[in-house]
């Protein structure tokens, strides 16, 4: 008894030694979340991160792929709280027998009753979409993977965002047959029967990765006859595929970071509406699978390319006139006429894009930066880069970089 007291007494001289501060209850999470892709690893970034300031969390996390059910490693927990990637029904069901406060990431939606954080699929298409017009393709399609609620519903929104622009949009769905060369046939086939030339999103980068694949087994071009994009941005993935992967980054240490705090507010006996919270992606990650120039209009093509090669400093649309040998007036016509868009919209978005590349992938200051890009002073295109993606090139470089060490 006494030595109870003992520590009783020295628990309250801790809690005293800072006026108004208490000692916080340890509150045990499980993390039922897989750690065999990029995706899953970064949504663990951003619950990483919730945690520096809120070091009262006890984390529980048992290694497995996005495939696996064994969640064995639950029987003897006893906690407060779950963060779960909810995949399939097995885990569903494991995540409702436990009773506790929890929130879903994934948008497959098998425990409706729950909050989740998920990345913007709409938004996906919506960048898919544009990504693949702005270089000249109309003709779509999706391979998506059957096993993931999330996947078939990105694939409704890319269709729909493609019969938006008045095109058809083709379909594949994998389905593991047990033999991936059988099963790499099958997509060949389904890319030889494609209008061409043709963009395809993939659900995610792996998926991605088997369309390369099957493109040279049906010796198919890319990208000049199928463009491929993925999702996820898997930087190992994207850069060992031949030729390398463009991908759309999703913003997994936000997705990860507010499903923690959601937790946080549960577990202290806050209402949470269990409702899909859409996170916004980052960027489209350009590279070689995607990087095509398809434009019936040879002058438009000749103008594109123009703008590309003197993406760096920027060109003067008075240099594309005389380049093509058009007015400014006729120039726009068919720049709108083939995508939607002036030549001076063109220039912009190729100049934001490249700068927002480059704010990721050098440690130029700003005023490095503007000369690079040609901009009078790094002012005005701070404002110019604010007003094309919304964020400042200090808020964009710190949202964009990867960063696992806090």
């Amino acid at each position: 008894m006494e030595e109870k007291n003992d520590v009783k007494a020295a628990d309250n001289a801790v809690a005293n030694m800072v006026p108004g501060r208490r000692i916080e209850e340890t509150r045990h999470v499980a993390l039922i979340v897989e750690t065999s892709n990029a995706y899953a690893r970064g949504l663990l970034v951003g619950i990483k991160k919730y945690l520096v300031s809120h070091p009262h969390w006890s984390i529980y996390l048992g290694e497995h792929s996005r495939h696996e059910t064994d969640l064995s490693w639950l029987d003897s927990w006893r906690g407060h709280g779950v963060i779960a990637r909810i995949e399939n029904q097995e885990t569903a069901d494991r995540v409702r027998e436990l009773g506790l406060p929890a929130v879903d990431l994934s948008a497959g939606r098998l425990v409706p009753e729950l909050p989740c954080v998920e990345t913007d699929d709409d938004l996906i298409a919506q960048w898919a979409v544009e990504h693949f017009a702005v270089r000249g393709l109309r003709h779509f399609a999706y391979c998506g993977d059957s096993q993931f609620g999330w996947s078939v519903k990105r694939g409704e929104r890319f269709t729909a965002r493609v019969h938006e622009m008045g095109f058809d949009c083709h379909e594949f769905r994998i389905e593991p047959s047990g033999k991936l060369a059988d099963d790499r046939w099958e997509m060949a086939e389904w890319l030889l029967a494609l209008p061409k030339p043709i963009g395809i999103l993939a659900c995610y980068d792996i998926a991605g990765q088997e369309l390369l694949e099957a493109c040279k087994i049906a010796n198919l071009s890319v990208p000049d006859s199928v463009a491929v994009l993925g999702v996820d941005n898997d930087e190992l993935i994207c850069n060992l595929t031949s030729p390398p992967l463009s991908s759309i980054q999703s913003d997994t240490t936000q997705t990860g970071f507010l499903a923690a705090s959601l937790l946080d507010e549960m577990m202290s006996g806050q209402v949470v509406p269990s409702q899909l919270i859409p996170i916004e992606p980052l960027r489209v990650v350009t590279r070689q699978s995607s990087d095509i120039l398809s434009v019936s209009d040879p002058l438009v093509a000749r103008a594109l390319q123009l703008i590309r090669d003197r993406a760096d400093y920027g060109v003067p649309v008075s240099t594309i006139e005389h380049h093509v040998g058009l007015s400014r007036r006729s120039l726009d016509y068919r720049f709108l006429q083939v995508l939607g868009h002036t030549v001076h919209e063109e220039i912009l978005r190729v100049r934001m894009e490249r700068l927002a590349d480059l704010l990721i992938r050098t440690d130029w200051t700003l005023s490095q930066l503007a000369e690079h890009q040609g901009f009078s002073h790094s002012e005005y295109m701070g404002v110019a880069f604010k007003k094309y993606t919304g964020k400042s090139p200090g808020d964009y470089r710190r949202a964009n970089r990867t960063d696992t060490s806090s």
